[in-house]
């Protein structure tokens, strides 16, 4: 699915549930609120896929704001103040400097502490629920991989110092916002006019980030921030990638499930009035399942290494007998369908090495 930006990862599980009327579903990564993009999402036997596809490496665009910072480390959270976090100085920052800096400390196998407002668990708690009720909450840097970290655009000028997702303003618009934007505003001029104006200079940058699994974009932002000394976080995040489930790749096109957000407003028992959004699918069920699914062949392909086995191999694995195969990491066991159709068939189980020339099952699927 392509998740669109304003509701949880678990909205969009919850309306797929509703839609194939089956509680089975699950999903390959949690993706903030503000993010969009790829969301795998697994029903039925596919659910037990989804933690192998979760530890799959990933692909983010995003756009990390330079000057400001925030408590979660993205337009979502409180602008924090420069006493709280370090003075807002853009003084001869500029391209050249940015990637010298990403190439030397944000790139390859670097240590990553996630922002405690993620959804980390602490002896069975979230991280967020734990920092959204004052308590502390202190993560531990954890290794990542980042395999390529590229700055595509670079925009510097002024937005409102009172907003974490307010417009930049470069020096084409200035005259119609009535603020005044130096062309060096990132290479060493003041910005005391723009200051006036409750505004304030950032640079936006436009970045393509791929990376293991468990690394948090916004964590980057935030460190990038901290090492040109001018705080940072991210305004924009879209995941395209997730292991081979690419929006870009030909394979999918047509296929990628979407939805949109609507909002509803009521009071509750306390007498508060609250708005919630909610995802609310734009196919049927019946069209996820005819245009949109994967076959659970297809899922195991696009999964993990596979092996065509016989229909005996395939009973014998249900009874959780081991087969004559050597396969050499988690593999996916399945009996090929007879017409040669490489989307249908059946799969078996999920098998790992016994011993050289033997495998296993670890997940066994019921036939059918």
């Amino acid at each position: 699915m392509d998740k669109p930006q304003g509701v949880t990862s678990h909205d969009l599980v919850a309306a797929v549930r509703g839609a194939l009327h089956t509680k089975k579903v699950g999903h390959a990564g949690t993706l903030d609120p503000m993010a969009t993009g790829v969301l795998v999402i697994g029903f039925g036997n596919a659910t037990r896929l989804l933690n192998v596809i979760v530890d799959h490496d990933k692909t983010y665009e995003a756009t990390i704001r330079l000057g400001r910072s925030t408590d979660s480390d993205d337009a979502d959270g409180t602008l924090l103040e420069p006493a709280e976090a370090m003075p807002a100085s853009l003084d001869g920052i500029d391209r050249d400097l940015i990637e010298r800096t990403i190439a030397e400390r944000l790139t390859g196998p670097i240590e990553q502490v996630p922002n405690t407002f993620s959804a980390i668990k602490i002896n069975g708690q979230r991280a967020y629920d734990l920092a959204r009720d004052g308590k502390d909450v202190e993560l531990k840097a954890r290794p990542v991989t980042i395999h390529a970290f590229d700055v595509l655009g670079m925009r510097a000028g002024v937005t409102d110092a009172t907003r974490t997702d307010g417009p930049l303003i470069g020096p084409d618009d200035a005259d119609d916002a009535g603020v005044t934007v130096f062309d060096d505003v990132a290479g060493g001029g003041t910005d005391e006019p723009s200051r006036q104006h409750g505004m304030v200079p950032v640079i936006d940058l436009d970045v393509r980030v791929s990376c293991s699994a468990g690394t948090y974009i916004r964590a980057l932002a935030r460190d990038l921030g901290v090492l040109l000394g001018c705080g940072g976080y991210l305004t924009r995040l879209r995941r395209t990638r997730v292991g081979r489930f690419d929006l870009a790749s030909p394979e999918f096109s047509g296929r990628v499930a979407t939805a949109h957000v609507e909002s509803r407003t009521f009071t509750n028992r306390a007498g508060e009035t609250v708005t919630r959004n909610r995802a609310v699918l734009d196919q049927t069920g019946d069209e996820l399942l005819a245009s949109h699914a994967l076959t659970m062949v297809e899922a195991v392909k696009m999964t993990m290494p596979t092996v065509e086995i016989t229909g005996e191999d395939a009973a014998n694995l249900r009874f959780g007998r081991r087969i004559p195969y050597d396969v050499h990491g988690p593999t996916a066991a399945y009996v090929p369908d007879p017409s040669g159709d490489d989307r249908s068939g059946d799969v078996a189980a999920i098998i790992e090495r016994a011993k050289r020339g033997e495998a296993k099952p670890v997940v066994v699927f019921a036939a059918g």
